[in-house]
């Protein structure tokens, strides 16, 4: 393995972390979005079962 070799892993290796988080990252909203949707959902639930009484 050439130095240059070295050196284009080590970059390889940078941009795999990089995009690992960016990844985690993006994971993470769409998980909150989720559970933001799933409460107001819940609320909705809440209000008609309420109504419907």
């Amino acid at each position: 393995m050439t130095h240059a070799d070295k050196k284009a892993a080590k970059k390889q290796d940078e941009a795999n972390k990089d995009a690992a988080v960016a990844q985690a990252k993006a994971d993470k909203k769409k998980t909150e979005s989720q559970s933001e949707a799933n409460e107001a959902a819940a609320d909705a639930n809440l209000k008609n079962a309420k109504k419907a009484q």
